[in-house]
C-alpha cells in the first residue's frame, strides 16, 4: 500500500511541479533520476490530486480468511479451584446475545484440576458447549501450560470469536495465546457487537477516554477481546445441567520453565467491583483530613469507599479503591459521588451504576449528565446535613 511514481507520464514540465507542490518537501526531480519521493512524504496524496495521473496511491489487498472454517463465540472460564468469577457468567450472557446475530453456538473453556462438576455450572448461563482440561498439574494458573491448552483447544476447535475477561489472569493468557495465533487483540472493551458475516465488533475507549474505537479484524480469525469485570449484566440462571465434554491432556500442553513450589493465600480484601453501595471521592475532598467526615457518612448508608485518580496520586487512597479507566468499572446499586466533576475517564467506570447521585458545587460539571439525583452546593455543608439527618431518624436508609 502506498504512492506509485508512473514514470512514463512524468515530463520535465510536471516534475518540476510536483516538486514545487509537496508541502514536506519529499519529492525530489532530476532530468537524470526522474521523479523521486522520499521518506518525508506524509502521503497526503496532494501529489496524486494535482499529478495528472503520474502518481496515484495504490492498497494492498489484505488476504482473506476462510470464515466457514472458524465458527461460534468461546468464552474463557475464569476461576479459582472450581470458584467461577461472575465475569465468566457475565461474558457468556453477552455472547449469548452475539450468536442470535449469526445463529452459531456458545462455548465455554475451563482449564483446572477437579473442576468438571463445577464446569457444568456454565450450561446453566447461556453456553451450549462446555469444554474441559483437567489435570493435577493445572490446578494452579501457569502461564505455559495453560498457554499450551488454550492454544492446542483453539486449533482444534476452531472458534470465530474469543471472549476473556480482564482479570489478572486473563490479561496475562490472552495476550500470549493471541500472539502464538498471530491475531489481534482487543484489551479492555467496552461494548461488543457482532454482524451477520461474524465480524465481532469491540469498541475500546482511546486517546484517554476521548474517543469510543470501533476495532474490527475481518481477515483474521479468531478474533480475540478481553472485557473488564462489570461492564455486562449477569444473565439468570437457568436449570440445564448437562455434563462437559473432558477433552484430552498431552504431555505436551504441561511442559513448563517454571514450576510452583508453594502457595500462600493472601487475606481476603475488599473489592469496589462487588460492592452494593459506593461512596465515590473526587478533587472537591480539599484534604486527607476531610476523608474522616466522608467515611461517616459512607458507613452511615452502609457504603465502600472509592476514589477517582487524583486522590491516588495524592496517596490518599490505594489504586484498588480508584474507579474509572485505569481503576475499576463498578456496578453498584447506588453510588454517591462526593466532589467528582465527571471526567469522561471516570464515568466509563461507572455509568453502569442503579442510580447515581452527585454532590458539586458546579452546577455545570458533567457529572450531572450521568447522575441520576444531584445536591449542587458546598459538600462541606451538605454531608454533615445528610449524616445529621440519618442519625436523627429523618432519612429512610436503605
Amino acid at each position: 500500500m502506498g504512492l506509485v511514481i508512473h514514470r512514463e507520464k512524468v515530463t520535465a514540465q510536471l516534475g518540476e511541479k510536483l516538486k514545487a507542490l509537496c508541502p514536506f518537501g519529499a519529492i525530489g526531480y532530476s532530468e537524470k533520476e526522474g521523479l523521486s519521493i522520499g521518506m518525508g512524504c506524509k502521503v497526503c496524496r496532494l501529489c496524486v490530486k494535482k499529478g495528472e495521473g503520474a502518481v496515484t496511491f495504490e492498497e494492498e489487498t489484505a488476504p482473506g480468511v476462510n470464515k466457514d472454517e472458524w465458527k461460534g463465540i468461546l468464552v474463557f472460564c475464569d476461576h479459582f479451584h472450581g470458584k467461577i468469577h461472575n465475569v465468566t457468567f457475565e461474558l457468556l450472557g453477552k455472547a449469548r446475545e452475539l450468536a442470535s446475530v449469526t445463529g452459531q453456538k456458545v462455548m465455554a473453556l475451563m482449564i483446572g484440576s477437579g473442576i468438571a462438576e463445577r464446569a457444568e455450572e456454565l450450561y446453566c448461563y447461556g453456553a451450549d458447549e462446555v469444554y474441559v482440561y483437567d489435570h493435577e498439574k493445572l490446578n494452579d494458573f501457569l502461564i505455559e501450560p495453560y498457554a499450551n491448552v488454550f492454544y492446542s483447544f483453539i486449533q482444534e476447535i476452531r472458534p470465530s470469536s474469543i471472549l476473556v475477561g480482564a482479570t489478572n489472569v486473563g490479561r496475562s493468557l490472552a495476550p500470549r495465546v493471541a500472539a502464538r495465533l498471530k491475531t489481534g487483540l482487543t484489551a479492555d472493551c467496552t461494548s461488543l457487537e457482532m454482524t451477520k458475516d461474524t465480524d465481532l465488533v469491540q469498541i475500546r475507549p482511546a486517546f484517554g477516554g476521548n474517543i469510543m474505537a470501533r476495532i474490527m479484524t475481518p481477515n483474521n480469525r479468531p478474533q480475540f477481546c478481553t472485557v473488564r469485570y462489570k461492564i455486562f449484566s449477569k444473565p439468570e440462571r437457568k436449570d440445564c445441567r448437562r455434563a462437559a465434554t473432558i477433552m484430552k491432556v498431552t504431555p505436551e500442553m504441561l511442559k513448563s520453565g517454571e514450576e510452583i513450589l508453594d502457595v500462600e493465600m493472601k487475606p481476603e480484601d475488599v473489592d469496589i467491583s462487588e460492592a452494593e453501595i459506593l461512596v465515590q471521592c473526587g478533587r472537591g475532598v480539599k484534604s486527607k483530613a476531610d476523608l474522616a467526615m466522608v467515611q461517616e457518612f459512607a458507613s452511615l448508608i452502609g457504603a465502600r469507599m472509592a476514589c477517582t485518580r487524583p486522590l491516588v496520586e495524592n496517596n490518599w487512597f490505594d489504586a484498588k479503591h480508584q474507579i474509572g479507566l485505569s481503576g475499576r468499572t463498578v456496578k453498584p446499586k447506588l453510588l454517591v459521588c462526593v466532589g467528582v466533576s465527571g471526567a469522561v475517564q471516570t464515568v466509563a467506570g461507572m455509568k453502569g451504576s442503579d442510580l447515581i447521585v452527585a454532590i458539586n458545587s458546579d452546577p455545570t460539571a458533567p457529572i450531572f449528565d450521568v447522575a441520576h439525583y444531584g445536591f449542587v452546593g458546598d459538600l462541606y455543608e451538605i454531608i454533615p446535613m445528610l449524616i445529621e439527618r440519618i442519625k436523627g431518624g429523618r432519612a429512610d436508609v436503605q
